[in-house]
């Protein structure tokens, strides 16, 4: 398996602790990140210091129609130069379902250049019918659709078992990978709890709902989060929401080269 194509003078003399990190373009160990707003000259220099550690950049909630339409346009074509997929948040794609406005919605982010679409309902309640023709549209238009299970608001969640039915269906439908639902907080939202946790339970329960747990991206904002899903799954790992700034500390916990998973081979 390959490492990184990243190198310099120290990986002459030292090999990363954990070994067997993917590289680009990978299909796992997946790192996707949540961009709140960040701008063209600090996402290239993003790009330039950890473009090989980013696969999905997504511009979150609905902020890419609060861009001007240059930078926005910018904004697509350096990720694009980085071979990293770019994508509007599933709740902008929520709101042009609403607004009864998918094809038009599909259409645009083509012509824009985003390589990929979420399709979520973590805020609105969308049919399984409408669920199912959206990421057949938008397969079909080339796009990566991932697709996301869990609710927002603590209040409006679903038992468990039908998220595991709904990954299910979304890959028989042409989803990429499911994303389980964390938020940017990583507390009381979709399949954590309060302090941020997964129960035994409902983790069980989502990983018997696929063969592979390779098509699955984990949401962990938390630092705690993505150790404890590395040290469970192995450095390839698909994480999710994580924030720009924390992408090298992540790829640090993926290879080893921090205390937390450097115990783990000692």
């Amino acid at each position: 398996m390959g490492e990184h194509s990243t190198s310099n003078a120290w990986m002459e003399i030292l090999r990363f602790p954990l070994g067997g990190r993917s590289k680009k373009p990978r299909q796992k160990g997946l790192t996707m990140l949540l961009d709140k707003g960040l701008g063209q000259e600090e996402t290239k220099d993003l790009f330039q210091a950890a473009g090989d550690y980013i696969d999905f950049l997504k511009l979150g909630f609905g902020t890419s129609a609060l861009y001007p339409q240059k930078a926005l346009e910018e904004k697509i074509s350096l990720a694009k130069q980085f071979d990293v997929d770019i994508y509007p948040g599933g709740t902008f794609l929520e709101i042009a379902i609403m607004q009864d406005k998918l094809k038009e919605f599909l259409m645009l982010a083509k012509v824009l250049g985003y390589t990929a679409v979420e399709v979520s309902d973590g805020t609105l309640n969308i049919s399984p019918e409408v669920r199912a023709r959206t990421i057949s549209l938008a397969a079909e238009k080339g796009f990566k659709v991932l697709t996301e299970i869990g609710k927002k608001n603590p209040l409006d969640r679903v038992p468990i078992e039908e998220s595991v039915k709904q990954i299910q269906l979304d890959l028989k439908n042409g989803a990429y990978k499911v994303i389980v639902e964390g938020r940017e907080s990583g507390k009381n939202t979709g399949f954590y709890d309060n302090d941020g946790h997964f129960t035994k339970e409902h983790l069980d329960l989502i990983l018997s709902a696929v063969d592979n747990p390779e098509l699955l991206i984990w949401e962990a904002p938390l630092k705690e989060q993505q150790q404890e899903l590395i040290l469970r799954f192995g450095p390839n790992v698909n994480l999710g929401n994580i924030p720009p700034r924390e992408v090298i500390a992540l790829e640090a916990l993926r290879v080893g080269l921090r205390g937390d998973t450097l115990r783990s081979v000692i």
